[in-house]
């Protein structure tokens, strides 16, 4: 498919991005992605530090350490920033959560590496949208502090060979 007027070439471009990048996002709603993300980090992770495969199950072992500080860091900035909000797991996350615990063994690892790297990209472009473009100070100070902690976790999901 060809475009070819300026506007029809806007209108792709339009179409390319995320919609989380189309507009700032509020503190709010960072704080409820940032907050479910972590809360779903941690529920896997938990059942995840137990696998027969130690790459795995070290990699688990440092989301429950990453994913509690970086829990940390967003409650301290939510505060700092006067946004509340409970963050609640979508169905998606709740869905995703189950398949891994009804998953055993060799299966469950791989399950659990597929899953964690679809959300560590979303994590990634929630913090790096944010960091760039958020209004809140403090979050968007958060936000900017996690984005390389995320990309290393993408970088060691890169290696674990199943």
């Amino acid at each position: 498919m060809r475009i070819r007027t300026p506007m029809g070439i806007l209108f792709a471009i339009a179409l390319s991005i995320p919609a989380w990048a189309a507009a700032p996002m509020s503190g709010r709603d960072f704080v409820a992605k940032a907050g479910a993300g972590d809360m779903w980090e941690l529920k896997e992770a938990a059942m995840m530090t137990t696998s027969t495969n130690s790459d795995v199950a070290a990699f688990a072992k440092q989301m429950t350490t990453d994913h509690t500080q970086s829990t940390a860091m967003v409650k301290a900035a939510a505060k700092a920033d006067g946004v509340a909000v409970t963050p609640v797991m979508s169905p998606k996350q709740q869905a995703d959560l189950a398949a891994l615990s009804a998953s055993k063994g060799a299966a469950r690892d791989s399950l659990y590496i597929t899953q964690q790297k679809a959300a560590h990209a979303d994590a990634l472009a929630l913090m790096q949208g944010y960091a760039a473009s958020g209004r809140a100070p403090h979050l968007k100070a958060a936000a900017a502090k996690i984005a390389p902690v995320v990309q290393g976790h993408i970088d060691m999901l890169g290696k674990l060979a199943l």
